[in-house]
């Protein structure tokens, strides 16, 4: 596996502060995406012993609430092998930090893969530029889901259990931020995972 980036403190992607690892490598290569850079499996820096102590110094912090994968797609074939064992790693080290993980694959496709044990929230689904809304938590389009995988793998056959509501409650909000593009925000647009 190789990685572009590991970034601290983050609140952009996901509940809470995170650290996130940025993988190399995607195949959906969505329109607008942001980090094409990150489409190439071979771009980017190998990930290895060093890169992986500096996610447990961020995952030993308290106030760290977990870790995010996007990248790229973290379910890359050139990233799905390592993922599910840095994953399953995090999970039994650090059981009471979550796992998100963002990509352009749908549940449907992935809810048998072995890392959807170690994953607490699933956003899916590629980013689809005609279903853009900037006030979306967590997503950059429409189609996309905000998964709690845990919940959803209890009962498979149903459509999956949803984290979180579409939109921030309007009231949590202060008026001039509602619709301004947050970071977040565009991170969904582009890495073409989310």
């Amino acid at each position: 596996m190789r990685y572009h980036n590991i970034t601290k403190d983050d609140m952009k992607n996901g509940d809470g502060l995170r650290v996130c690892l940025w993988v190399a490598g995607c195949a959906h290569c969505c329109k607008e995406c942001h980090n094409p850079q990150t489409w190439d499996p071979n771009g980017g820096l190998p990930f290895d012993e060093a890169a992986k102590q500096e996610i447990w110094e961020q995952l030993d912090k308290d106030y760290i609430s977990g870790i995010t994968f996007t990248g790229g797609d973290p379910l890359h074939y050139a990233n799905v092998e390592a993922v599910t064992a840095l994953a399953q790693e995090i999970k039994e080290k650090y059981p009471q930090k979550t796992v998100w993980l963002y990509s352009g694959s749908v549940w449907e496709d992935v809810i048998n893969l072995p890392i959807m044990k170690y994953v607490d929230v699933l956003v899916d689904g590629e980013f689809e530029l005609d279903k853009r809304d900037v006030t979306l938590m967590w997503k950059g389009s429409s189609n996309q889901r905000v998964i709690d995988v845990q919940e959803s793998l209890k009962a498979p056959d149903e459509p999956p259990v949803i984290h979180c509501p579409d939109h921030y409650k309007v009231e949590d909000q202060a008026p001039d931020k509602l619709y301004e593009e947050s970071a977040w925000t565009m991170k969904a647009d582009c890495m073409c995972t989310a």
